[in-house]
């Protein structure tokens, strides 16, 4: 017999042993009344027949009446309230169709029902231990795990006082899950919610008593360890509001995961996610049109240069998922691409998929691949993004990013690729960094091409950081976080804009459906977020407490950064796209002749490794301010002129 046929067989043995159980506990209900009547003294009721008939008749309909109602579908480890209103339905059922029967019997006989023993007052005491025994019989499971938990919570060591914050369903599934799992060192002491309105009530025996506001109160009151939030993750404004009144508590604080994540599954306290930095944004994942992005990548050879870097590996994953006819990774290092491509192999076996070990550098390379695979639309991730880094080596920024970027670009416009999208950065807007001037560069080059391309589409999308991503600094302050401490910030008042890698991703795919002519495209990123606070917050969501138990230390400036970043240059306006968070900024004049020509100078003073690279690039970039230590001041100053200025352009 196969493993299938034999879990059948015992679970259909299980359920024949509730019938036989069930139909005992009816005999025995029904025995049980009418020895009752008697006191125990008179067992001549057994000696009558029509007694027998009525037990067996019993049985049958009760039996029926239990396989109507889906007790034999419900499982006693999680029975709860519907299981016992199925319980009390079918005990008032088989109490009325008694009393019923009683009362026919008497219009008929009234002297056969005394002599069986049949009165009213039997058939309600039988409807009531019908009750209370099948009700003890529904609940036994669940009666004897609860009692196996309270002993375990009196003898346990290390129990921890769980706050559960949302009076709903979610709350309920989650401390029934605790519940089930006897072994859990989860003891849910309190609920807390937003309305006042249900303090007072309970879930499963555990109480509301208070809102939100008073987290720090009631977190003190039951020694709460940990809190756990049950509302969706998609409710990010709700969620940060639930955080910042949560500030003060030095508990650990767990979400619930995303509605996708829990397809198949239970929640349960295993599925709980951290808290991640992205909830302290406080807003909504911000939306794509999916039929645009569908309509321009599906059936299309598409190739990611950067493939296996943090947002070229994200563009691989969601242009995987719109049915490309083929997509191509590129990359110079083996072991993302590697990682990726195995990635995606997994879960879309049937993508046609290559990946291309190669430098960005090389032009004959491009060439190549391009004569050889004719992409379609071309997504040029590939760059080298660490400011710090790049300072310290100016002519790799420009040889990579540079004349990377006019590598691809150039033979996406000679092989006739209908889209070609830069990724650009905030950094490009006023640079105080050679990484945002080399990017700054390289839009210029993506907006002359883009004027005069008879096939490509060019566009370069600007937008800041992204979290998670290879050169975020959350991926470092919780790696600080981990080792104790101390979690550092280059300045207490530097801000930056944020996004989550997905919707970067998805949000640059969807510009890539509105390219032409060599636009700019700049996405919203909402409201910019102080670095320190996020530092703080990440702290205190760790349930430590910044500058107690993990030092906040403040580094200063490092060379090339900026306090804050700009979306915009002073001389460009924005224009909304269809899509309100894409918006084009206003294109500027070039040069075109000049930059040709500073590009050949550019090159070669890249490739003779002059000590000069940054002056070379300020004489292409004329809003570009080198970054001197001895000049950091002037640096400060420089920007918040030019922050003046851009407050006062008027956004279109």
């Amino acid at each position: 017999m196969s493993i299938f046929g034999k879990m059948q067989k015992k679970r259909w043995v299980r359920r024949l042993s509730v019938y036989v159980i069930d139909a005992a506990i009816v005999l025995v209900a029904a025995f049980c009344s009418l020895l009752m009547m008697t006191w125990g003294a008179d067992f001549r009721f057994i000696e009558h027949g029509a007694v027998w008939i009525w037990m067996c008749a019993n049985v049958a309909f009760a039996l029926a009446l239990y396989t109507g109602l889906g007790m034999y579908s419900m499982g006693f480890s999680s029975v709860g309230m519907p299981e016992a209103m199925r319980v009390v339905v079918s005990s008032a059922l088989i109490g009325a169709l008694n009393v019923l029967f009683v009362l026919l019997a008497n219009l008929i006989n009234s002297a056969w029902v005394s002599v069986n023993g049949f009165s009213y007052t039997v058939m309600v005491i039988y409807s009531m231990l019908l009750l209370g025994m099948m009700g003890c019989f529904r609940f036994s499971k669940r009666g004897l795990r609860s009692v196996r938990r309270f002993l375990h919570s009196m003898t346990a060591k290390n129990e921890k006082h769980v706050m559960i914050i949302g009076f709903n369903d979610d709350a309920f599934t989650l401390i029934r899950s605790i519940a089930k799992n006897e072994k859990s060192r989860y003891k849910p002491v309190c609920i807390l919610d937003m309305d006042e309105d249900c303090i007072g009530k309970r879930l499963d025996d555990v109480r509301v008593v208070g809102t939100i506001k008073d987290v720090k109160l009631f977190a003190k009151r039951y020694n709460v360890d940990e809190i756990f939030i049950a509302i969706s993750s998609a409710e990010k404004a709700l969620i940060r509001v639930i955080l910042q009144h949560c500030q003060g508590c030095s508990c650990q604080i767990k979400l619930l995961p995303e509605l996708n994540e829990l397809t198949g599954g239970e929640l349960s306290v295993a599925k709980l996610r951290p808290v991640d930095i992205a909830d302290l944004l406080g807003r909504a994942q911000k939306q794509v049109n999916l039929d645009e992005i569908m309509g321009y990548i599906e059936h299309k050879r598409v190739l990611v240069t950067g493939g296996g870097g943090s947002i070229g590996s994200e563009l691989c994953r969601q242009i995987a998922s719109h049915n490309p006819a083929q997509l191509i990774i590129l990359d110079i290092y083996e072991n993302n691409a590697y990682d990726i491509e195995q990635e995606l192999k997994e879960k879309y076996p049937n993508l046609n998929l290559l990946t291309l070990i190669a430098s960005v550098r090389d032009q004959g390379k491009m060439r190549d691949v391009f004569a050889t695979y004719r992409p379609q639309i071309v997504f040029n991730a590939a760059a080298h993004k660490h400011v710090p880094l790049m300072e310290t080596s100016p002519n790799e920024a420009v040889k990579n990013n540079v004349f990377g970027t006019l590598n691809v670009a150039r033979a996406a416009d000679e092989f006739e690729a209908e889209t070609f999208v830069q990724i650009s950065t905030d950094k490009a807007v006023n640079p105080t960094n050679i990484m945002g001037a080399t990017k700054r560069i390289c839009e210029m080059i993506v907006q002359t091409l883009g004027r005069h391309s008879k096939h490509t589409n060019f566009v370069a999308v600007r937008f800041g950081n992204v979290l998670g991503s290879n050169g975020s600094v959350i991926p470092l302050f919780k790696k600080q976080i981990e080792h104790g401490g101390p979690v550092t910030v280059t300045h207490k008042d530097i801000i930056r804009y944020f996004m989550t890698i997905p919707e970067a991703v998805s949000l640059v795919l969807q510009a890539g459906a509105y390219a032409k002519n060599g636009q700019i495209f700049v996405l919203d990123m909402g409201e910019p977020v102080k670095i320190y606070d996020l530092a703080y917050n990440l702290i205190k969501m760790s349930g430590l407490e910044p500058n107690v138990d993990i030092q906040i230390v403040c580094t200063g400036l490092r060379p090339g950064e900026k306090l804050y970043e700009e979306r915009l240059m002073a001389e460009e306006g924005l224009q909304k796209t269809p899509n309100g968070l894409i918006n084009i900024a206003k294109p500027l004049t070039i040069d075109e002749e000049n930059l040709w020509t500073m590009l050949d100078s550019l090159y070669e003073a890249a490739y003779s490794e002059t000590d000069r690279m940054k002056e070379w690039v300020k004489r292409l970039v004329p809003t570009y301010t080198i970054d001197k230590r001895d000049g950091a001041k002037e640096i400060l100053e420089k920007q918040a002129e030019l922050a003046d200025q851009e407050a006062a352009v008027t956004v279109g």
